[in-house]
């Protein structure tokens, strides 16, 4: 490995570590070794007794009020549940997924999840629909859709809640009415509220953990959310309107979307109990529903209780696959032109989502190749000048500075740029930072099994340690082992072709393999082993690219430039870099006469 690879793979490394260490979640602190909680079942209630209670305790009822009951309708997709207490949804289940541990994915229930609605009136009350018991009506929509009413009288009128689930649907549409109200409800926006004790559903608790928070999106078109990886409690406050609100379950969401006026304004909020091992975070929620469009029947609003999947909810509201993170900025835009448009074509023929990850980083490889040539192309480059840079070295002894200085001359003379050998591999920067992205928060990988990994969007555990190490884990991923070796193998190949790195450097090129297999040990399979495969290719182009670069074509080139460039000065970085190192050396020659 040369210096120009080695100063490439020393900015990709940082680059990558300061990555990692900003936009990554960070993993919570492991008060007992060996210890990581078992997934949970989501229609498991609460394991700790002395828990606070998941809800205030609710307002007595009339006498005369009807006995409240659970009803619901379904779909091939999903199963709502309602309360009459409210008239409100209960519990959502999704059919077509489970927990890691093979239970029933229930997206909430009554034990961890309320949703309520409230409203003044004239003369100072507060309405609360879990205060009322609601009558309840089914009926079949048009294309079959199912259709539940609830209805319950309120102040000399009645509150009005529809809700329609379509066949094959995610949505669930709902309108709300004040009938007959007009002249009794204070002209102030009703409240919704929706607290969520988000429970673990997959493998990794941190990773369900860090990718848990409520993302929105406001009518002036600003999208955001809280911090996802925070122990901290996080809370927001929208004062203008609100399109949307999402509560992100890692690979699910539960959302409600204003259809036509939006709401007046929300508060978001998250909390994290790390004691608590039957909730992984409590997100809360609150929207206030103008009363004007509620009065007139206007309130028309959507829920979506789904499935984090990109094509399914980009077609829901605007932005709303914002709740799909596939990384910001340019590696946002990587993952969702490039990366995702590959990877769903290739679903389409093949079963294996190992394969189709190794197919996907053939063709990365192919399309980058032209970069990738470039990097050998400058390391033959270096090859063929060691002699002379050895001429140097011996020439100069220790002068360090003498040395640098002699060789950036070197390079201007023979026309070789010191940048040309780790400027193509920063180009391809965006796609090595989306993949990091894109592995932990595809749903398509989820629960997808292959060879000893049972699920590609987590860690894959070889093996289980009886103890847990400290930056490593308590398991051993094999696919990281794989990856760890074949970098170093790498390495070790390309130092022993290319010996004009020395010293402290040499030492750093396999440092940096060792510092990421405890790194990546608890990150997804498909990432880790994505990168294995990515280094087998590698090895491919490298004894490929070697049977079309001539050693002896690249001296007589060089050559040529000698004689073009002899009286030609320095300019640009590398006439920068000489004159930076020629101050440097009088500095050091001043210096070591005044202690003479």
């Amino acid at each position: 490995m040369d210096k120009n690879s080695a100063t490439g793979l020393f900015l990709i490394s940082a680059l990558l570590l300061v990555y990692l260490f900003f936009f990554s979640p960070k993993k919570e602190d492991v008060k007992a070794p060996g210890k990581t909680p078992p997934p949970t079942a989501a229609t498991a209630p609460a394991t700790t007794p002395a828990a606070a209670p998941a809800f205030a305790p609710e307002a007595a009822l009339d006498t005369t009020a009807a006995v409240a009951k659970d009803v619901a309708i379904a779909n091939e997709n999903i199963t709502v549940t309602f309360s009459t207490r409210g008239g409100r949804v209960a519990a959502v289940r999704l059919k077509k997924y489970k927990t890691f541990g093979g239970q029933p994915l229930d997206l909430f229930d009554a034990k961890s999840a309320r949703m309520d609605t409230r409203f003044r009136t004239l003369d100072g009350k507060t309405i609360k629909f879990s205060d009322l018991v609601f009558q309840s009506a089914t009926s079949q929509g048009a294309n079959g859709a199912s259709v539940i009413t609830f209805t319950a009288p309120v102040a000399g009128g009645s509150v009005v809640q529809t809700y329609t689930l379509p066949q094959d649907s995610y949505e669930l549409s709902y309108n709300l009415r004040l009938n007959g109200l007009e002249r009794s409800v204070a002209q102030e926006p009703l409240v919704f509220t929706f607290v969520d004790k988000v429970r673990q559903t997959e493998q990794d608790l941190q990773q369900n953990r860090n990718h848990t928070t409520i993302n929105h999106y406001l009518a002036t078109g600003d999208q955001g959310s809280l911090a996802e990886a925070s122990e901290n409690p996080e809370e927001f406050k929208a004062n203008g309107p609100v399109k949307w609100a999402a509560h992100k379950h890692d690979f699910f969401v539960a959302g409600l979307i204003a259809d036509q006026q939006p709401f007046a304004g929300g508060a978001f909020n998250s909390t994290v109990n790390l004691a608590d091992s039957s909730t992984i975070k409590t997100l809360s929620t609150t929207l206030t529903l103008p009363v004007n469009e509620v009065v007139q029947g206007r309130g028309q609003y959507r829920f979506f209780f789904g499935p984090n999947s990109f094509n399914l909810l980009k077609e829901v509201a605007p932005e709303f696959d914002r709740n799909v993170y596939l990384g910001w900025g340019l590696f946002r835009w990587v993952n969702r032109f490039v990366v995702l448009p590959v990877f769903h074509f290739l679903e389409q023929y093949i079963t294996s989502y190992g394969l189709i990850i190794a197919l996907l980083v053939l063709l990365i490889k192919l399309v980058t190749w032209p970069l990738t040539y470039k990097t050998y192309e400058s390391q033959a480059r270096m090859k063929v000048l060691k002699p002379e840079i050895d001429e140097l070295k011996a020439k100069y002894g220790d002068d360090a500075t003498k040395v640098q200085q002699e060789t950036m001359k070197l390079y201007q003379t023979f026309g070789v740029s010191p940048l040309s050998g780790c400027v193509p591999t920063l180009l391809t920067l965006p796609i090595l930072f989306a993949m990091f992205q894109f592995f932990p928060n595809a749903i398509e990988l989820r629960q997808e099994s292959f060879l000893w990994a049972k699920d590609l969007s987590s860690y894959d555990v070889f093996l289980k340690l009886p103890f847990y190490v400290k930056w490593y884990g308590d398991h051993v991923s094999m696919f990281t082992l794989l990856m760890t070796a074949s970098t170093l193998l790498m390495t070790w190949q390309s130092n022993q072709t290319n010996t004009a790195m020395q010293g402290p450097m040499k030492t750093y090129s396999y440092l940096m393999p060792i510092i990421f297999l405890f790194v990546l040990n608890s990150f997804a399979a498909g990432l880790t082993w994505y990168y294995f495969v990515s280094n087998v290719i590698t090895f491919g182009q490298q004894a490929l690219t070697k049977a079309f670069v001539d050693d002896t074509k690249i001296r007589a080139q060089l050559d040529a430039n000698k004689i073009k460039n002899k009286d030609k000065k320095p300019s640009g970085i590398q006439g920068r870099i000489a004159e930076a190192m020629k101050a440097a050396q009088e500095r050091e020659a001043q210096a070591k006469k005044k202690q003479s």
